[in-house]
């Protein structure tokens, strides 16, 4: 900490040193005319070229230097000489420090060593870092550090630069997508009189103008369902949700979601749906549907091959793979018995199907590596969603399970209101706050049959991106305060 005190004193000692020269080290008077990635990849001897970016490394030869100049796109190198400065301006070149912006200008060279290069005609110091960079520059490895101060993550991990890169990409693709399709993308209210569309514990806030709480949302679905209504067919939102639970490895109590609604669609169009989009956005964006997890040491661990068409499975088969073929046949006593001798972790108040649903998401879905949609989930699961015509204590549904975790339910919309209501009754447990009744009432004015889905986008970045943990993905995860 004392070192830090000191190299800080030091650097603001030569930041008024530069202000006693008359030197704005802050001013805003620099525009490159491209990137470092575009100059060396348009490399032309001689050319004359303006570029912007922070210094990462610096070589003193004397009567000339070397620094290392790099932006968003990469690094360049600039060669600075005493005779073409001259002896003011070199003297403040030399004693620039790591982590400072600066603009060059200068001409295209190659060096003796064949490294393409800029040699430095002038230069203007547009922000002077007063701390300086982490571990000089050879890679921020302190967990807890690069969660917190993401921004020294990004200056001194390049890889974790690419990551958040290509998340961007990818949201952009997922919208190129559905435009094609014909849909249209809306925003919906994040703060709600009651929260719907999924069974999570919320977070309130207090609204001071209208006098009563609202809530985070914790889905979209409701809403994008009242546009339905409206008669807009086919729409969709990508929205950030909030649910006051607990934090993981796969859990960020604020998420981004897509969920899209299609009229006249069911299950079965949601299940093209979501295999042609994540299909698309790792062909176009990563390159391959075969997509590689490594290891720390940078060993690949194992291969999630996307390859069409993917595996299918109906929930009460696969669950009864794992606990026991009479599983739907034995008591509630007796269920709740066996998945606890299985491994899952059951709770007091877990009702049957809940006792069910803990043996899928701890012992099964963790082993659905390779893309698998798991069909016709139990109906107290989805309450919004139609019973099977087959299977009436099952619902229309499946979850899209990709490297053990699921990123996208989806399901036949349930939009008989009469239904609906009941099913909803019976969640909320009597509890008549807890029932959206504009919602319903938009039912009772008729909504198309339709097919909806929903799909993490932090999951499905940690998938295509190889990354294990969601905070890996997620610019600034929530963390407990210092």
């Amino acid at each position: 900490m004392e070192e830090t005190n000191s190299l800080i004193e030091q650097r603001k000692a030569k930041l008024a040193a530069l202000r006693a020269k008359g030197i704005d080290p802050f001013a805003n008077n620099f525009r490159p005319t491209e990137k470092c990635a575009a100059a060396r990849a348009h490399y032309e001897e001689g050319r004359e070229v303006a570029l912007a970016g922070r210094i990462t490394a610096h070589r003193d030869m004397g009567k000339s230097q070397f620094i290392d100049l790099k932006d968003q796109s990469g690094r360049i190198q600039v060669y600075a000489q005493k005779q073409t400065l001259g002896d003011q301006q070199y003297d403040i070149f030399k004693h620039l420090d790591l982590g400072d912006f600066i603009g060059v200008r200068g001409t295209m060279f190659t060096t003796k060593t064949g490294e393409i290069s800029v040699k430095l005609t002038s230069f203007t110091i547009v922000a002077k870092a007063l701390r300086p960079p982490p571990e000089k520059w050879h890679g921020l490895a302190d967990t807890e550090l690069r969660y917190r101060q993401r921004y020294l993550d990004l200056m001194a991990n390049d890889d974790v630069r690419q990551v958040f890169l290509a998340r961007s990409r990818i949201v952009r693709e997922i919208r190129n997508f559905f435009d094609e399709r014909g849909y249209v993308e809306v925003e919906t209210p994040m703060m709600q009189a009651i929260p719907g569309g999924a069974a999570a514990q919320p977070f309130v806030t207090y609204h001071n103008a209208l006098g009563c709480n609202f809530y985070l949302r914790i889905a979209l679905e409701l809403y994008l369902k009242r546009l339905l209504v409206g008669g807009i067919d086919r729409v969709f939102e990508i929205g950030r949700n909030f649910r006051n639970e607990g934090l993981s490895r796969k859990h960020n109590p604020e998420f981004t979601m897509l969920e899209a609604y299609e009229a006249y669609g069911d299950y079965e169009t949601m299940m093209e749906l979501v295999q042609s989009l994540v299909c698309r956005v790792a062909q176009n964006i990563i390159g391959s549907l075969k997509i590689e997890h490594k290891d720390a040491g940078g060993n690949v661990t194992r291969v999630i091959d996307l390859t069409p068409p993917w595996k299918r499975v109906k929930y009460k088969d696969i669950v009864r793979e794992k606990a026991g073929a009479d599983w739907f046949d034995i008591s509630p006593a007796e269920r709740r018995e066996r998945a606890v001798k299985l491994g899952a972790e059951i709770g007091k108040e877990y009702e049957d199907f809940e006792v069910t649903g803990a043996v899928f998401e701890k012992l099964i879905e963790p082993t659905l590596i390779q893309p698998t949609f798991v069909t016709h989930l139990l109906k107290e699961i989805v309450p919004l969603a139609k019973l099977s015509p087959d299977d009436p204590s099952t619902v229309e549904v499946f979850e899209c399970c990709i490297n053990g975790q699921e990123i996208a339910p989806a399901y036949s919309e349930q939009n008989d209101p009469i239904a609906q209501r009941d099913r909803l009754e019976h969640q909320a447990g009597g509890e008549q706050q807890k029932l959206d009744e504009d919602f319903l009432v938009a039912l009772e004015h008729g909504m198309p049959p339709a097919g909806g889905m929903g799909l993490g986008i932090d999951r499905l970045c940690m998938t295509l991106l190889g990354q294990e943990s969601i905070r890996d993905v997620i610019l600034f995860p929530q963390l407990k305060p210092k």
